[in-house]
């Protein structure tokens, strides 16, 4: 009877690890900010990364663990405002800032802040400023909305192993 236990036991543990296994989250996510929080959400068609920092600057970096990215990833930032964000790999470095005067976005790469990309780039981000109500909105310092872009396609093409992220809200704490 005691051999019986000690089987099942041991069935029951070797279960327990590769179910665990199995359940391996598909991001690794690391933030700069014990306090920054990055959720990972599946909408629709599409994978977004929410992210919640009270201090407005910080920084987080995204690493899969599956073999490709998901076609269509978002990020939402839920900030006041946005005075600087940037995504890179570790080929490609995109930037963005959003006007606390009008709302309007601003879009480059690689640094180069005098070359604005527009809509017709393979590197364009659609950058939406959403109210409490999810519903776009121009209106900063936000109160409870969020910034949300969805990043390219090509910044995936080489499928890089992780993404870094950078985030400044020009209405920090």
């Amino acid at each position: 009877m005691r051999g019986f236990l000690m089987l099942a036991m041991l069935v029951l543990t070797i279960s327990v690890i590769a179910r665990a296994v199995d359940e391996t989250p598909p991001f690794k996510i690391e933030t700069k900010r014990t306090d920054d929080r990055v959720e990972v959400k599946s909408e629709k068609d599409r994978l977004v990364f929410d992210v919640r920092s009270p201090f407005g600057i910080s920084s987080a970096t995204i690493e899969r663990t599956t073999e490709q990215w998901p076609e269509k990833v978002l990020i939402r930032l839920q900030l006041k405002g946005l005075e600087n964000f940037n995504v890179s790999t570790e080929k490609l470095k995109l930037e963005a800032s959003v006007s606390s005067q009008n709302g309007d976005a601003r879009l480059w790469k690689d640094g180069k802040e005098d070359m604005l990309l527009d809509s017709k780039s393979p590197y364009w981000m659609k950058i939406r400023i959403m109210d409490s109500d999810g519903k776009p909105t121009k209106a900063l310092p936000l109160k409870a909305g969020y910034i949300e872009m969805q990043l390219p396609k090509k910044l995936f093409e080489l499928n890089p192993k992780s993404i870094a992220l950078n985030w400044i809200d020009f209405y920090r704490n």
